[in-house]
């Protein structure tokens, strides 16, 4: 069976984005990125809720008249060649070649995605798709980027809950000197 691997950046004081809903901050240096394509070498789809896909989508299409980044310009081609899902109760025709999975039925709708044939499945950022996963106990494997930055506020990496959910360090590394991975699976119940 595929798992799900959730891939973020976070601040130091434990935000996806800013209190303005900026993402302006994480810097993808030559080693972290090398480790983001390594995860990209084990999935084949990636998964987004609809505020990181409005992100994306409104991004990687293009990105070569934006950036000159060598990570982003590396990256679009494997963006727009990959199949993706997107989970949202309001969206229907998400574009970019990608599918909706609305929310109903969610675990029956995550496993069966999970079941289907294939590498492995990327959830890439997000703060509210990846907790609603977790509570279901449907992420496989949390990457967490820690970055040097206190953002004062914004979106948590993960939103309060009713309910604790137990998670095991299986690896930490430092990426440029600069960024720090945490990397977790779910504890043994």
């Amino acid at each position: 069976m595929r798992k799900i691997i959730h891939f973020v950046h976070t601040s130091l004081d434990g935000n996806v984005e800013g209190p303005n809903g900026e993402f302006d901050w994480p810097v993808m240096g030559p080693e972290l990125s090398a480790y983001s394509f390594s995860l990209m070498e084990r999935a084949d789809t990636f998964l987004y809720g609809r505020p990181v896909w409005e992100m994306m989508a409104g991004y990687w299409p293009n990105v070569e008249s934006i950036s000159d980044d060598p990570h982003d310009l590396k990256f679009a081609p494997i963006w727009r060649d990959s199949p993706k899902v997107v989970f949202s109760r309001t969206l229907t025709e998400p574009g970019h070649g990608a599918r909706v999975i609305n929310g109903e039925n969610l675990v029956e709708q995550v496993n069966a995605l999970k079941a289907e044939p294939g590498k492995d499945l990327l959830l890439m950022g997000g703060a509210s798709l990846a907790a609603e996963l977790t509570a279901h106990g449907l992420i496989d494997e949390h990457h967490v980027v820690v970055h040097p930055v206190v953002l004062g506020g914004g979106k948590a990496l993960f939103p309060a809950t009713a309910k604790r959910r137990d998670l095991r360090l299986v690896e930490s590394r430092t990426f440029d000197s600069r960024t720090v991975l945490l990397r977790h699976q779910p504890a043994p119940q």
